[in-house]
């Protein structure tokens, strides 16, 4: 890819990455974001739960007060133990869904502020795939509320589910409890079987990963991004 005099005629590419917290999403992005820039292109990074989740300080301070749990990030050297995201009652679960449908209008108009910032590539960390992952999607009430998403949330042109093993993703980012993690992971691939079109990254090295990333980024809008049309916004109803 190449920065041309047609920039200001072409649509920007966006990209998301998702999966269970300590999978390398940040070091990918960074990653893609540097070649990127290099080529002389213009990226955005949306950090969705700073720019796009709703009531992110009530839900944090929930998670603390109601469940007993800590905040922060966790780290090998200082480990936490948080409560929110891996508490599956039906009455938090019920909670959940309506705050996940006012981040997927949220994401709605993210998205569109994104397309009219003058970036050529928009990259998403994390994505409202990430919070569906969190619902029992083997519940068919659950599968049909991801499916129902799908008329508000755009589509990214290329949505990467970072694969990881769970023991090595808590040893780098010690958050949640490894029984929790396992079936996280499990959502988001339930979560790919039920909405399609997410590029599946597996487990394995850094430099691997990274050079799946970039294979699949330019093989699908390296070619095109002259070309492309403004995503569709579908509407419910």
């Amino acid at each position: 890819m190449n920065a041309s005099g047609s920039k200001s005629k072409r649509r920007a590419a966006v990209v998301s990455f998702s999966g269970v917290d300590g999978a390398g999403k940040s070091t990918q992005i960074r990653a893609l974001a540097s070649y990127l820039r290099h080529q002389g292109l213009r990226v955005s990074i949306v950090p969705f739960w700073d720019e796009i989740a709703c009531l992110t300080g009530l839900r944090e301070d929930a998670g603390h007060r109601i469940f007993k749990g800590e905040k922060g990030v966790g780290s090998p050297e200082k480990p936490v133990n948080r409560r929110d995201k891996n508490v599956r009652s039906w009455p938090m679960s019920c909670v959940r869904l309506f705050l996940y449908l006012l981040d997927a209008f949220s994401t709605r108009r993210a998205v569109r502020r994104a397309l009219r910032s003058g970036a050529d590539f928009i990259i998403f960390d994390r994505y409202l795939y990430d919070e569906l992952a969190n619902l029992n999607l083997r519940n068919p009430i659950m599968r049909a509320y991801a499916r129902l998403t799908r008329l508000i949330v755009p589509r990214p042109d290329v949505s990467y589910l970072l694969d990881a093993d769970p023991l090595q993703a808590r040893a780098r980012k010690p958050e949640y409890p490894l029984e929790f993690i396992y079936l996280n992971r499990q959502s988001y691939h339930d979560l790919s079987r039920i909405l399609g079109g997410i590029t599946v990254i597996p487990p394995m090295p850094v430099n691997d990963v990274q050079r799946e990333v970039l294979h699949h980024a330019l093989g699908a809008l390296s070619g095109s991004i002259a070309q492309r049309e403004p995503v569709v916004m579908q509407k419910a109803g």
